[in-house]
């Protein structure tokens, strides 16, 4: 019996070899080189930061394999991607909403990852001092406090539904510092990890008693 994960790990194996070989030497080397002769000639947009660009933009260049070319702003837009902020793709200024959501996006796909301020400047398309005053106006908090909440959030998940270990759950959600990891559950939450393991498991527990108390007196009733 054939694996369908191995399947689908070919299949977007094979994907992304077309990808590159699809994209054209000569339009490949306008990205990297950041030739602006070939400015609104075409368009290209990277899949993981979901952003798309002039081939003069100043942003580090893309892997290859995560690259779409289109040939005018209306494509890369149908396609869901959003303009960078850096080199105004469509000739306007992306609103600082707009941008705040990209790097929302991006922090809600990879909060598993090592994540900087230096980085999200980088794959979102600005400098690190603009994306913290922008992100903080607009969200309330600054970048690295919800990078903070969205692990925790997915602590409490995994500490609720799996039997992972402390050690386990704070590297899966990119805390490789066990003690640090703790101290900051505590601190945004009240509780270590543990007490709020055994808190959910106890009012679970209430739950399913109570369940079967009503069930098996609805019965009789």
């Amino acid at each position: 019996m054939k694996d369908p994960w191995n399947n689908r790990d070919t299949a977007q194996t094979e994907m992304k070899r077309r990808i590159k070989e699809d994209i054209p030497e000569e339009k490949w080397q306008a990205i990297v080189s950041n030739d602006a002769d070939y400015d609104f000639r075409f368009f290209y947009g990277v899949s993981t930061t979901g952003i798309f660009c002039r081939p003069s933009c100043k942003s580090r260049p893309p892997n290859k394999e995560n690259v779409r070319i289109f040939q005018h702003a209306e494509e890369a837009l149908a396609a869901r991607f959003r303009p960078c902020k850096r080199c105004k793709p469509t000739g306007e200024k992306l609103p600082d909403q707009e941008w705040v959501n990209q790097i929302t996006d991006y922090i809600d796909r990879h909060f598993r990852d090592k994540l900087s301020l230096e980085h999200l400047a980088d794959v979102c398309h600005g400098s690190p001092f603009h994306l913290q005053r922008t992100f903080k106006r607009v969200q309330g908090i600054s970048p690295v406090e919800y990078i903070q909440r969205k692990r925790i959030q997915e602590a409490k998940h995994l500490l609720a539904h799996t039997d992972q270990s402390i050690t386990e759950i704070a590297a899966g959600v990119g805390n490789s510092n066990v003690p640090y990891f703790i101290t900051l559950f505590k601190k945004m939450t009240g509780q270590t990890p543990l007490e709020f393991r055994q808190i959910w498991q106890h009012g679970a527990a209430l739950e399913v008693q109570t369940y079967e108390y009503e069930h098996d007196h609805g019965k009789q009733n």
